[in-house]
């Protein structure tokens, strides 16, 4: 969820080994935090950020742990990406390097102080050293599963003298993986749009606590209310929260058309050159061109993150009713038959299919953009043109 830039990595792994072997004294004066950051305006900042501040100030120590350094000039990054193969890695960084950049991109930053004992400290720190060695680092991003926030809190879990008891609320089930989405997406309708489209029924079902903390504020949350309960006591995990990085960001006020305004203006162009072709008995062939051309070369992607892509939430997609390679690979087939006036037997089975997707719209077990809508209403007026054009024709 963070990006490269200019990102540089400290050799901090020379100073961790020996923190390991710190005195009580000086293990009372460390800090170990979780850091939250707020979004940013790019969609892979979109959901916030999460890292671990390591504070220690008799050896001079204040770095951040990073997993969420990734770079796009890495070789084939976005068909890595669409096939959930993207590697990230943890980084460290010098604190002061790492506030700085967030307050350049106007994203706020929360701190929650662990509230750990000094073995626990000890612990977490050993952890972190032997996740940042080079063989170590790198990981299998997953966006739902294994990302910036999830492993933190693992580390974190892993070093804890007893177990952590999360809040109850919101209860399990009571969210889905596109309710956190569509909740991290507002004011950003196009990025909803397309991770809508590419998201399949499985992002729908309802998801636990665990599952929800992906999200970065959703771990915050929940760390804030957390106990750690051990043998005989129970204390919070978390000590005291400050806002570290304080910045008002500010407000892209460039109005820009949404999907759904895209798509009822595509719809009403398509209307009523549809009507005008039908009271000329003209076919239009190169309407049909551009929407099932369109619709072809997104239904290819669909089809290929469905059948190639390790996400586990991009296989079962229904808009692959509306939006399918079928399109793209017989519209030769489709333009000769209009350009002929003969009737196309494939475009009278696109009506039926998308009918039923209509009608069964709000049955579906899949949360749709509204704006597939006029967009599959588009194909089916185009696909009704042609059998009304050749009703009369054998």
């Amino acid at each position: 969820m963070k990006r490269n830039l200019l990102y540089t990595y400290i050799s901090i792994f020379l100073f961790l080994w020996p923190a390991v072997q710190t005195t009580a004294t000086e293990n009372d004066s460390i800090r170990l935090s979780l850091l939250t950051c707020a979004p940013g305006e790019e969609i892979y900042s979109l959901f916030g950020h999460t890292a671990i501040r390591y504070e220690n100030p008799s050896r001079g120590i204040d770095a951040v742990f990073n997993y969420g350094i990734f770079s796009f000039s890495a070789p084939n990054f976005v068909l890595r990406f669409a096939l959930g193969e993207t590697d990230y890695q943890l980084g460290a960084t010098d604190y002061e390097y790492f506030a700085k950049e967030y307050e350049y991109d106007g994203r706020s930053v929360w701190q929650q102080v662990l509230n750990l004992t000094n073995e626990e400290k000890t612990e977490l720190i050993r952890l972190l050293e032997e996740n940042y060695r080079p063989q170590n680092r790198v990981y299998r991003y997953n966006f739902f599963y294994d990302n910036c926030a999830t492993r933190p809190r693992d580390k974190i879990e892993e070093s804890i003298e007893g177990q952590v008891v999360y809040p109850t609320t919101p209860p399990d089930n009571a969210r889905s993986f596109r309710d956190i989405v569509h909740q991290y997406c507002q004011g950003h309708p196009w990025a909803r749009f397309g991770i809508d489209l590419c998201v399949g029924s499985d992002a729908d079902a309802p998801i636990t606590r665990r599952q929800m903390m992906f999200a970065p504020f959703y771990l915050m949350d929940f760390f804030a209310q957390a106990q750690i309960s051990g043998q005989q006591t129970e204390r919070p995990l978390v000590s005291s929260v400050e806002k570290i990085v304080d910045v008002t960001p500010e407000k892209d006020t460039a109005w820009m058309p949404t999907p759904l305004q895209c798509a009822l203006l595509l719809f009403i162009l398509t209307a009523a050159g549809t009507i005008y072709g039908i009271r000329r008995k003209k076919g239009l062939w190169g309407i049909d061109l551009f929407l099932f051309g369109i619709a072809g070369v997104a239904g290819c992607v669909l089809a290929f993150l469905a059948i190639f892509s390790q996400h586990p939430a991009v296989s079962s997609n229904y808009l692959l009713f509306v939006f399918h390679p079928g399109h793209l690979f017989l519209l030769p087939y489709i333009v000769y038959c209009i350009r002929k006036g003969k009737k196309c037997w494939y475009l009278v089975l696109n009506l039926a299919v998308l009918t039923l997707f209509i009608v069964l719209f709000p049955l579906i077990p899949q949360r749709f953009d509204f704006a597939v809508v006029p967009l599959a209403l588009s194909l089916l007026i185009r696909s009704a043109s042609n059998l009304i054009l050749t009703y009369k024709k054998k």
